[in-house]
C-alpha cells in the first residue's frame, strides 16, 4: 500500500506589475505567483501536502523549454483552482461590458492548460469560486459578467468590505453527489464573494447547488467521462470557528481527497 501523503497542486494567483493601478517599488516590480494562506491550510487540514504550481508552460508568462504543466499533472495527485480575478469574457466569446471586467486572460490560459493536463492524466480537479467559473468556461460554458448589472433581481453575492463575512443560503440539488455528502440537509449557509456567476452551464456538467433566492448556480460537477471534476462558488477554506452557522466543508475536502486516493490506486 502507498502510504505517502497526497500531493495536491494549487493553481497560482498571478500579480503583474502595475495591475493594481499603483506603481509600487521593490518586489512589486516583479511578476508574482502566490496563494492565499487559507486555501493551503484547508488542503493541509486533510493530511495532504499543498504544492503551488507556477506558470511554467511554454505558452505562458514563464518559458522553460524542458518543463511544462503536464509534468506537474503526472507528479501530483490532484488539483485545486483557487479564487482570484475575473475570468476573461473573451474565453466564452464575449466582449467585456466594462473595462474592469476584462478579467485575467494570462491566468485563464495557464489554468485551462492545467485543467486539461490533470484531466488527461486522470487526476481529480476541484474549483473554488473563480475556479468553479474557470471550469465552466474551460468546458464550454459561459458567465454573467456582473450579476448586479445583468441579473438585477438577484440577491447580493458580494458586498464590498465584508469579503468572507458576507453570507447567503444555498440549496442542494436532490440526488446529486454533493447532496449525498450531506444526508438530511436540504439547505445551508455559505460565504459569498463573487460578482460573476454561471450563465450557461458547460455540457456534461450538472448543477449540485443553487442560491434558493435567485437560482444562481453555486456548485457543479462533471458527470460525463473522465476523472472527478467539480467546483463550488463559495470559499470552503474560509469556514472557521468564527462562523459556526455556515456549512461544514469538511465532507467536501474529504470527498475530493478520497477521489485523489482512488486515482492514485488505479495507477
Amino acid at each position: 500500500m502507498d502510504t505517502r501523503p497526497l500531493l495536491i497542486g494549487l493553481s497560482a494567483r498571478i500579480y503583474t506589475p502595475g495591475s493594481a493601478g499603483v506603481e509600487l517599488p521593490g518586489v512589486w516590480t516583479k511578476t508574482l505567483h502566490y496563494l492565499e494562506q487559507s486555501v493551503a491550510h484547508w488542503v493541509l487540514s486533510g493530511g495532504a501536502v499543498a504544492v503551488m504550481i507556477p506558470a511554467v508552460s511554454s505558452g505562458s508568462i514563464v518559458v522553460r523549454s524542458d518543463i511544462d504543466l503536464g509534468h506537474y499533472a503526472q507528479a501530483l495527485d490532484g488539483l485545486v483552482l483557487q479564487g482570484g480575478n475575473d475570468v476573461a469574457p473573451a474565453h466564452y466569446g464575449e466582449d467585456p461590458l466594462h473595462p474592469e471586467w476584462a478579467g485575467d486572460p494570462v491566468r485563464d490560459r495557464y489554468e485551462m492548460e492545467l485543467v486539461r493536463a490533470f484531466v488527461a492524466a486522470g487526476k481529480p480537479v476541484f474549483g473554488i469560486c473563480r475556479g468553479l467559473q474557470l471550469l465552466n468556461v474551460a468546458f464550454g460554458g459561459s458567465l454573467w459578467q456582473d450579476i448586479p448589472t445583468q441579473q438585477p433581481e438577484a440577491v447580493d453575492h458580494r458586498i464590498a468590505g465584508r469579503y468572507e463575512r458576507h453570507f447567503h443560503d444555498i440549496e442542494f440539488t436532490p440526488g446529486t453527489h454533493l447532496a449525498g455528502l450531506y444526508p438530511g440537509v436540504a439547505r445551508a449557509t455559505t460565504n459569498s464573494i463573487h460578482h460573476q456567476g454561471i450563465k450557461q452551464l458547460a455540457p456534461g456538467f450538472v448543477v449540485e447547488a443553487r442560491c434558493p433566492d435567485d437560482g444562481m448556480i453555486e456548485a457543479i460537477r462533471r458527470t460525463e467521462g473522465g476523472p472527478f471534476v467539480a467546483g463550488v462558488q463559495w470559499h470552503p477554506e474560509f469556514h472557521g470557528p468564527e462562523h459556526p452557522h455556515t456549512l461544514d466543508d469538511g465532507p467536501i475536502l474529504r470527498d475530493f481527497l478520497a477521489a485523489c486516493l482512488r486515482a492514485r490506486a488505479a495507477r
